[in-house]
């Protein structure tokens, strides 16, 4: 099983900037990972953007970090998406993907 391995199940923690709050970032965001079959979780920060923990298998992860980057929620403006600790799982954390508050 190596890093090309699109099953292979990864986690990386994001940052999104710009125009992302007040605009159902967090909810089209929980929806996207639903679909995916990604876990994890996504909230507002006080300093205006929009932080999170994705995990999933590494082909279903590109889509949504492409998402995260580029696209994101109707009306919102992304500046940019940093991504950091990225990590091989064995298995899964989370069973379930959640906005915290």
């Amino acid at each position: 099983m190596g890093a090309e391995d699109p099953n292979v199940l990864v986690a990386v923690e994001f940052e999104v900037y710009g125009q992302v709050q007040g605009c159902f970032f967090t909810k089209y965001c929980k929806d996207l990972a639903e679909q995916l079959g990604i876990c994890g979780w996504v909230k507002n920060t006080k300093n205006g953007t929009i932080v999170g923990k994705v995990q999933g298998t590494k082909s279903n992860l590109d889509y949504m970090l492409d998402w995260l980057s580029t696209k994101g929620s109707p009306g919102c403006k992304i500046e940019k998406c940093d991504l950091r600790n990225w990590q091989y799982l064995s298995r899964l954390d989370y069973n379930n993907f959640s906005i915290r508050f």
